[in-house]
């Protein structure tokens, strides 16, 4: 009987002297967690996009609880001014958010409307292409439409249509996500009461941009003159908008006779019973 007594109690006295050391270790051991951090990343959407410059959400909340005097609350862009009050309610301190931003592709060169120089048939994602002679588009400055940035986009935000990337509106946090992840740096970030941008970021001179796309801005400037607040002018061979003088009155729009300028509809509001 003796000879399996022995082996339990030895395996019942290993048992309980791990779990002692254990405990200990634990109680010894243990980092210190700042419940005020905690409750703040409680608060935040947990995108961990890094859109607040900081490598998580868990990195910002600890930054904001130690130091919340000088970490600004209003740093989280997907989360916006309801994350921002949030966490200025928590620290004491005022929260007032900047204006929200979406996601702006500054190229309408679609598949009709543009042409490619060669049939790529290697790893197809935008950065990968365009170490291969700049991309197979006609126009080195156009999307590349592999979609870097429909995978960098965590919100469903961004799509790939006709050739090239468009943005969902309604979907756009702001995080930027899709912005950084694009090798052409073609998708800026814009205020979202901006309805109007140019969807063109060629820099070549007009003949150029005519050989390789129908819709490539040709710097004509015939939107400077349209427009009344000064909001709109050709730099480098392209127009580019200031979103902090642009009514979104239009004129631009009707003017440029390529067709390049975007007006984004208003939304109509719902109507209540």
């Amino acid at each position: 009987m003796s000879a399996f007594i022995t082996p339990v109690v030895l395996v019942v006295g290993i048992g309980l002297i791990s779990g002692i050391i254990l405990t200990l270790a634990a109680k010894f051991m243990a980092v210190p967690v700042d419940e005020t951090a905690s409750i703040i990343r409680d608060a935040l959407p947990g995108a961990n996009c890094g859109a607040c410059g900081y490598a998580g959400c868990d990195d910002y909340a600890a930054a904001l609880a130690g130091d919340p005097e000088g970490v600004s609350p209003t740093l989280c862009i997907p989360g916006g001014a309801t994350v921002a009050q949030a966490i200025g309610d928590i620290l004491g301190v005022d929260a007032e958010a900047d204006a929200p931003i979406v996601a702006a592709v500054m190229c309408d060169g679609r598949s009709h409307l543009t042409r490619q120089d060669m049939d790529y048939q290697g790893y197809k994602t935008c950065a990968s292409v365009k170490q291969f002679f700049g991309g197979p588009n006609s126009c080195k400055h156009a999307c590349i439409g592999f979609g870097d940035c429909v995978d960098a986009c965590q919100y469903d935000a961004i799509h790939i249509c006709d050739g090239i990337a468009l943005v969902d509106r309604d979907n756009c946090t702001g995080c930027t996500m899709c912005s950084k992840a694009c090798p052409q740096n073609i998708i800026d970030m814009i205020p979202a009461t901006n309805r109007v941008f140019v969807a063109c970021s060629s820099k070549d001179p007009a003949r150029q941009t005519r050989d390789v796309c129908e819709v490539g801005c040709i710097a004509c400037r015939l939107c400077e003159k349209a427009c009344k607040f000064d909001a709109i002018h050709v730099n480098d061979n392209v127009a580019k908008i200031d979103p902090e003088k642009c009514t979104n009155c239009g004129m631009c729009v009707k003017a440029c006779p390529r067709d390049i300028i975007t007006l984004i509809p208003k939304q109509k509001k719902a109507q209540t019973a």
